[in-house]
């Protein structure tokens, strides 16, 4: 689960670098993160700087960069 976490970071991050939202709606990628609680995505989003939207009853999940967000996981570090 952590090697599939890991991964998506780097593509969200990919992304995210280059244009200001990142859309998950790949049915592979919202299988690993419908396995997370909202509590652990909301985490996950705020250790890489993320801000965090689901939409559609679950069935879209959306990341914006976040410089708040960025910020604090930045000073916990």
């Amino acid at each position: 689960m952590k090697e599939k976490l890991d991964a998506l970071a780097v593509k969200i991050a990919q992304d995210l670098s280059i244009k200001p939202e990142y859309f998950v709606t790949h049915p592979a990628e919202m299988k690993v993160f419908q396995l997370l609680s909202h509590q652990q995505l909301c985490d996950f989003a705020r250790e890489h700087g993320w801000l965090l939207v689901s939409r559609l009853g679950g069935r879209r999940i959306e990341f914006y960069n976040d410089a708040g967000a960025r910020e604090t996981a930045q000073s916990e570090k």
